[in-house]
């Protein structure tokens, strides 16, 4: 069965799919974090399904800015606001009779790994993490990336954007994806997800604010790696991965503590676990079996 709900976060309506299994509850139920400038019937949607399907009560919303939520300004990137969010979805879930509120865990792919992440390593009513294909953001990663010079001219291009709009201008805007030019998400393997029919949505919009940029170069999600103890974390990631390095996947596992697993997968684009198969059948088991040990 699935529910549209709609719930509070700071002031601020969101809108989710409630899930809930048809076996006789309560039950374990798990909240769902996704892609950059995903919507809720785009990838989270897909696994939100698949693991009701396996027997969880699942939790798929459009955080604030993006989809149906409400929230400005719209296609932003709010990286404390999506934890805040995360915070509500789990109060909605422990609200319902079909629910079991001592047993819910949270599960992140893509961008939304490192947000499921922290966010379970800092609340108490998380039982267990898993992170699907995840970015486990930092800013010492970031930097490293791109050079200290590099760095600071984008973080002085960005800071430039926002005076502006502080001062009264319009909001800027840049492409999700393109094939070409400038994108938040540039290149080929983004594109043809969410610049097909692929990631079809009538909620999703090719374009997310300039500043959106700045809350990737700038938020540490990987710190949740190391407070996320004595809970458990499983990692799931593709041996190959251009977008979301599994050298970052290797070094959340290494600084999580017991109990903890990492299962690869061999998928060789990031988007394999998306939506393709076998990888996401088996993403899916990995999470249900995890999960069913430990919630």
């Amino acid at each position: 069965m699935s529910e549209k709900v709609k719930f509070t976060a700071g002031g601020i309506t969101l809108v989710g799919d409630l899930r809930i299994p048809a076996a006789p509850g309560p039950h374990p139920a798990l909240v769902l974090t996704g892609p950059f400038t995903g919507t809720r019937d785009q990838v989270t949607g897909l696994y939100a399904a698949r693991l009701a399907e396996a027997g969880y009560a699942t939790l798929a919303f459009d955080h604030r800015n993006w989809g149906e939520s409400g929230g400005e300004p719209r296609n932003h990137e709010d990286a404390q606001g999506k934890l805040e969010d995360l915070r509500a979805a789990v109060s909605l879930l422990r609200s319902r009779p079909e629910v079991d509120g001592d047993r819910i865990g949270a599960v992140g792919i893509c961008l939304g790994g490192g947000y499921a992440l922290k966010f379970s390593a800092f609340d108490p009513r998380v039982k267990a993490f898993a992170g699907i294909a995840g970015a486990y953001n930092n800013p010492y990663g970031m930097r490293a990336g791109m050079s200290p010079a590099g760095y600071q001219e984008a973080l002085a291009s960005f800071t430039a954007v926002l005076e502006r709009q502080d001062r009264g201008g319009e909001v800027e805007y840049l492409p999700a994806v393109a094939e070409e030019g400038e994108a938040a998400m540039p290149g080929d393997e983004p594109f043809a997800y969410y610049g097909t029919s692929r990631g079809a949505s009538e909620h999703w919009r090719n374009e997310v604010t300039r500043a959106s940029v700045r809350e990737l170069i700038t938020m540490d999600n990987m710190t949740g790696a190391d407070f996320l103890s004595p809970k458990p974390g499983l990692i799931v990631h593709g041996v190959v991965d251009r977008f979301c390095s599994p050298e970052g996947a290797e070094e959340a596992y290494r600084r999580m503590d017991e109990p903890k697993r990492i299962v690869w997968l061999d998928a060789r684009l990031h988007i394999d676990l998306y939506d393709a198969e076998p990888h996401v059948t088996r993403a899916v088991e990995a999470t249900a079996a995890f999960f069913g040990e430990h919630l």
